[in-house]
């Protein structure tokens, strides 16, 4: 039997089948998660990112309010994030909903509905996110390799009305998802 094992996964890592995660090693995956928040806060932000099973992990524990999330390993291209702690819960579940499959709307409405029945706590005040997403990060240089930041303020269940903000895509801020707990003002700089 473990003769069948050693045989069935050496033919599959010669197919390429089992490819090996590339994942940074702990500080690189901090000086690049950090660059997603504003510079004075980098330095005591929580970090988390990737052991070399590719799994979650703490990476640093902060004493700021931030927490940042490295580049996942097992995406296909480069994003860091960094949000204000009371959003841990949302994003987290988020994370466990996308592990288990659901995406984009489906994802949401889930998470919502979580909200709503007390399942998942959301702050009622507005709540930061930071994405700094690029082509990839020089560790060597210590510099995300083309870098584009965009903010996003959690504003559950805002509306036009409550902001007067418009629903709108475009470069000045608008809302996305209003009148939902997932409420939040997207403020996306033009791209160079």
């Amino acid at each position: 039997m473990k003769k069948n094992l050693l045989l069935l996964l050496l033919g599959l890592m010669a197919s390429g089948a089992v490819l090996a995660l590339d994942v940074a090693p702990p500080a690189d995956q901090i000086a690049a998660a950090i660059q997603a928040a504003p510079k004075d806060r980098q330095s005591e932000a929580t970090v988390l990112g990737y052991n070399g099973d590719g799994e979650l992990v703490t990476l640093r524990k902060g004493t700021n309010d931030l927490i940042c999330l490295a580049n996942d390993p097992h995406g296909k291209s480069f994003s860091v994030a960094c949000y204000h702690k009371d959003l841990e819960p949302f994003m987290a579940r988020g994370r466990e909903l996308t592990a288990k499959g659901l995406k984009g709307k489906e994802r949401h409405e889930v998470r919502w509905k979580e909200i709503q029945e007390g399942k998942v706590p959301m702050p009622t005040q507005p709540r930061m996110l930071y994405v700094l997403t690029g082509s990839g990060y020089d560790a060597a240089q210590g510099k995300v390799i083309d870098p584009y930041l965009r903010w996003v303020v959690y504003v559950p269940n805002a509306t036009p009305e409550s902001t007067g903000l418009s629903t709108t895509p475009g470069p000045g801020p608008w809302l996305m998802y209003p009148g939902t707990p997932g409420a939040h003002i997207m403020i996306n700089p033009p791209k160079k």
